[in-house]
């Protein structure tokens, strides 16, 4: 690759991302994403690029952000103006997502990614995770979108694609939450409240990871609970992404493994 040098490998994150309030709140997730960030320099070296997946940017077809500065998406409503006056100014890296769009290829139609140089930037769900891990905002970020048109497998075949771009200092930062229904949301409900059918879900899907069964994530839309868990898939493909990055029998460590607002499961993952 041209544009980004040989490193050691990076690790993959699987982030749950919960509220948007996490960013702004002094919450135990926020803090765990704040200690994660500390890692880099110490347990790994500072990426050069990190390529976010996140719920919140469905498209046709499979997109790169290509711009020298993403905008900050405040993709959302009814919270704080606090919230809404969050900024996080990092920079893109048009180079590189040019080399990206010809390197990772569309599965389904064996074609390149397409380059977004104006529309999107970060959504909330990269932003509001990066941001308390990489507050000096010193790290590049692209974000690729996925493409809500297709099937589950695909999400995951595109996702298998991103492994060599971890020996090249790029960071995979899937995010989304492995239980998400908003329609069951409580919001008075302490954390790690949950329901019968959001710890059923949870706890299959994280059977799956720890016993190095990542392929099988593809099935998950056939257990009992799924749909339950996700009214829409939005919040559960990343997951397949950062899986599909992988490599076989690679170490993985879960944090965060609690539930927040009782209908959103928080646990997140490390592969390193």
């Amino acid at each position: 690759m041209i544009n980004l040098k040989p490193s050691v490998r990076m690790p993959v994150f699987f982030v749950g991302h919960g509220s948007p309030m996490n960013v702004i709140e002094d919450t135990t997730y926020r803090q765990s994403w704040q200690a994660l960030g500390h890692e880099f320099g110490q347990k790994w070296p500072k990426p050069q690029l990190i390529l976010c997946i996140s719920a919140h940017w469905l498209t046709q077809g499979w997109w790169l952000t290509a711009m020298a500065q993403p905008k900050t998406i405040h993709d959302f409503g009814g919270f704080p103006q606090a919230l809404f006056d969050q900024q996080y100014l990092v920079s893109g890296f048009p180079a590189a997502a040019q080399e990206l769009a010809s390197l990772l290829i569309q599965p389904d139609t064996q074609q390149p990614l397409y380059l977004d140089e104006q529309t999107w930037g970060l959504d909330h769900g990269a932003w509001g995770v990066l941001k308390p891990m990489f507050p000096s905002a010193d790290v590049p970020v692209i974000q690729l979108s996925m493409d809500a048109s297709q099937p589950i497998p695909m999400h995951y075949q595109l996702g298998q694609q991103l492994k060599k771009l971890r020996n090249h200092g790029v960071l995979i930062v899937a995010s989304g939450n492995i239980v998400h229904n908003l329609r069951a949301l409580r919001r008075d409900a302490p954390d790690n409240q949950t329901y019968d059918w959001a710890m059923s879900f949870d706890q299959a899907v994280a059977q799956l990871i720890e016993s190095n069964q990542l392929p099988a994530l593809q099935d998950a839309p056939q257990l009992p609970t799924y749909g339950l868990a996700h009214p829409t898939s939005d919040h559960f493909l990343p997951l397949l992404y950062a899986a599909g990055a992988v490599e076989v029998g690679e170490p993985m460590r879960f944090f965060n493994t609690g539930f927040q607002a009782a209908s959103i499961s928080m646990r997140s993952v490390i592969w390193d």
